[in-house]
């Protein structure tokens, strides 16, 4: 392979290497030393430099850079769009922003539609998922009912030798034409650069009992749910601070009533009235202060759930709805391959009654056989091209799914943290405003002069300065 050129198919800014070779996508690379351990060297613009052979797509020895699609040489992808390969090396193209997925490559060209009308004959074949996971935990494809590509599908931009390429990869059974196993590529990651749902919930696992299976969007289902439980808990949480406030806010009301040394009278008694009536006002910030939690807290936490249990609901019957069709096509495909099966066996069999004894009836029954195990091929690669279609809608909806969740997963967190935010800045504003209802009561108690209160009440009070004399009786 020393020599050849490939494609990158992700960008590699080459920091994980002392020297890597930095690239972004669909630059063309020649390869220098492709080592067995998944490091290549190579050489792009004059420079050389290591690179991880997962990013990049080899490229036909006889393929040349003018052969190669001037769309990808030119015209660049739009905005937040990015480029994927299919397990049988078709690209397909995820919008990061919209998670909209598309077979047909989006145009930057003002007018030009993004979105592909899907045609049965035009579904790639998706045959097992990144290292080389199968669809479903114990269905695994026989050799000879592989997912092979529709014959009037259009040849994929990165294929330049597709006459070799039939040749290498397919295996001829009676008359009937199927993929060879060791041809399927490696799926490669969607999202190589992050851990992303898309990438790791495809396989099936164990339950925590051990009893039978669990499906990987299932255990992803059960995460969001678990989300949607702690947003209920939290709002359950805010109502009880609710109740709190309310109940502090009732008994500083019922405080500020109590006509407790109301007759204190001067600077002090003033200062003891202001501070009584700081209780009604301190009351009114805490009411507001509940009232503010209930409507801008609670109540936003509440709707997300109820609006987040559905998304859940819908997400769960669509994806199960899929995976049981994909059974379905499994359980039709492996009673074609039986059935094929049988019949080749037919066929060699009236093949030895020939060699033994020659005869016309004989021959019209190998002639029967041959027709008979022929249709059953038939019917297989019908019956693979049923099950392909399906599991590529599922491949597609996993997909498109799984980005949608991974966008609810951080709506979710990023709304509980505004909102925590929120309780924050309400609580900030209710202590500032009972400091503003206490420092009237402060600057009073500074004024507070038992001298002055004296001599107030002595002119308020008094009934004259002539002292009495003592009097004769």
């Amino acid at each position: 392979m020393s020599g050849s050129y490939c494609k990158s198919l992700y960008p590699f800014g080459g920091e994980q290497h002392q020297q890597g070779l930095s690239f972004e996508v669909g630059e063309i690379i020649k390869v220098v030393q492709p080592l067995p351990g998944g490091w290549w060297e190579g050489e792009k613009d004059g420079v050389r430099g290591w690179f991880p052979s997962s990013y990049v797509q080899v490229l036909e020895r006889t393929a040349s850079l003018s052969q190669l699609p001037m769309e990808d040489l030119k015209d660049p992808l739009p905005p937040h769009w990015r480029c994927y390969m299919s397990p049988q090396g078709r690209r397909y193209y995820v919008n990061t922003a919209s998670n909209e997925t598309t077979w047909e490559r989006p145009s930057s060209l003002p007018g030009t539609p993004k979105t592909a009308i899907r045609h049965k004959n035009s579904l790639p074949a998706v045959n097992g998922f990144h290292s080389g996971g199968s669809p479903l935990h114990h269905l695994e494809l026989p050799h000879n009912s592989l997912i092979r590509k529709s014959s009037t599908e259009p040849q994929s931009p990165g294929s330049t030798s597709p006459t070799r390429k039939q040749k290498e990869t397919t295996v001829t059974i009676n008359c009937v034409t199927f993929p060879s196993p060791s041809c399927m590529p490696e799926q490669q990651l969607l999202k190589p650069d992050e851990w992303s749902y898309c990438d790791y919930f495809w396989t099936d696992k164990k339950d925590p009992q051990g009893n039978g299976y669990i499906t990987g969007f299932e255990v992803l289902l059960q995460k969001q749910l678990k989300g949607k439980q702690m947003q209920k808990e939290m709002a359950e949480f805010i109502r009880e601070r609710i109740k709190i406030e309310e109940e502090y806010a009732k008994n500083l009301s019922k405080l500020s009533q109590i006509p407790l040394a109301n007759q204190e009278e001067g600077t002090l008694g003033e200062a003891w009235a202001q501070l009584k009536k700081s209780l009604t006002d301190e009351a009114e910030v805490h009411l507001k202060f509940s009232s503010k939690l209930q409507s801008e807290v609670e109540k936003p936490f509440l709707t997300f759930r109820e609006n987040f249990k559905k998304d859940m609901k819908r997400f769960d019957h669509h994806i199960a709805d899929l995976r049981k069709q994909l059974v379905g096509r499994y359980a039709a495909v492996d009673k074609a391959r039986k059935a094929l099966a049988d019949r080749q066996k037919e066929l060699e069999l009236k093949t030895q009654q020939l060699e033994i004894k020659l005869s016309n009836k004989i021959e019209e029954d190998i002639k029967k056989a041959r027709r008979k195990s022929t249709q059953a091929g038939d019917d297989l690669m019908r019956c693979v091209d049923l099950y392909n279609q399906c599991q590529s809608k599922w491949f597609e909806e996993m997909v498109t799914t799984s980005l949608e969740l991974e966008r609810l997963e951080v709506e979710r967190v990023e709304m509980i943290r505004q909102h925590l935010c929120q309780y924050t800045t309400l609580r900030h504003e209710t202590d500032m405003f009972n400091q503003s209802t206490m420092e009237p009561v402060d600057q009073l108690l500074q004024c507070v002069d038992p001298s002055k209160d004296r001599e107030l009440w002595v002119r308020e009070n008094k009934t004259g300065d002539i002292r009495p004399v003592d009097i004769e009786i």
